[in-house]
């Protein structure tokens, strides 16, 4: 079997952040499941159901919960599903990300803290408990222009040190950021902005995390 190239190479490929539909200002959770169901026949890699695409922000403690088990109970192990678990809150993002776990979830993909604006060493004690409590792999979701802060790549490459810290959604802009981190980790790195998918394909497995793509 060959080794790996990439610490999470299991996901290469697509990735897709879908939408939680709604309907009359609740969740339209059959029409999630005809969601799912579409992406299973178009051959998409993996799932990202609430992230920030997936209306993560506004949505209740419950419905959050009740999406990521929806989700993976209709992929039933056909497609990869990484749900969104982070939060500004390490108590929250720990909670959502032990709730995915247990529902069965392949990874997280886990957001910058936002607003915040922590420390690098506050980024990575963050990420730290999240990677110390579960055995799921970890996606660190780096989108500064959202989040208000950086994680730098020196940053980075600490979390690297982590096993189930296995990936990161670049999402940064600056293929420069994307570059020292793929020369300094072996974490797999998902383009999270379309401007730089095929630059970063030039240089890593880059899957393509795509919100909300409705023609995989």
């Amino acid at each position: 079997m060959p080794i790996p190239r990439t610490r999470g190479e299991a996901f290469a490929g697509l990735s897709v952040a879908i939408t939680t539909p709604l309907k009359n200002g609740q969740v339209d959770y059959d029409l999630l499941r005809e969601q799912v169901e579409f992406q299973v026949q178009a051959g998409t890699r993996c799932l990202c159901p609430v992230g920030t695409t997936g209306e993560s922000p506004t949505l209740s403690h419950e419905e959050h919960e009740r999406v990521i088990a929806v989700t993976i109970e209709t992929a039933a192990g056909r497609i990869k599903v990484m749900p969104g678990t982070g939060s500004n809150s390490t108590a929250e993002a720990l909670r959502l990300t032990k709730w995915a776990a247990k529902c069965g979830a392949d990874a997280a993909l886990v957001v910058a803290p936002y607003y915040n604006k922590p420390t690098q060493e506050g980024f990575y004690l963050h990420y730290k408990a999240l990677a110390e409590a579960v055995g799921i792999p970890i996606c660190v979701y780096n989108i500064p222009g959202r989040t208000g802060k950086n994680i730098e790549p020196e940053t980075i490459a600490r979390m690297a040190e982590l096993p189930n810290i296995t990936m990161v959604k670049e999402a940064t802009g600056s293929l420069d950021q994307a570059s020292q981190v793929i020369a300094a980790t072996d974490l797999t790195i998902l383009s999270g902005d379309d401007s730089l998918t095929l630059p970063l394909m030039s240089n890593s497995d880059a899957p393509a995390s795509i919100p909300n793509a409705a023609r995989p």
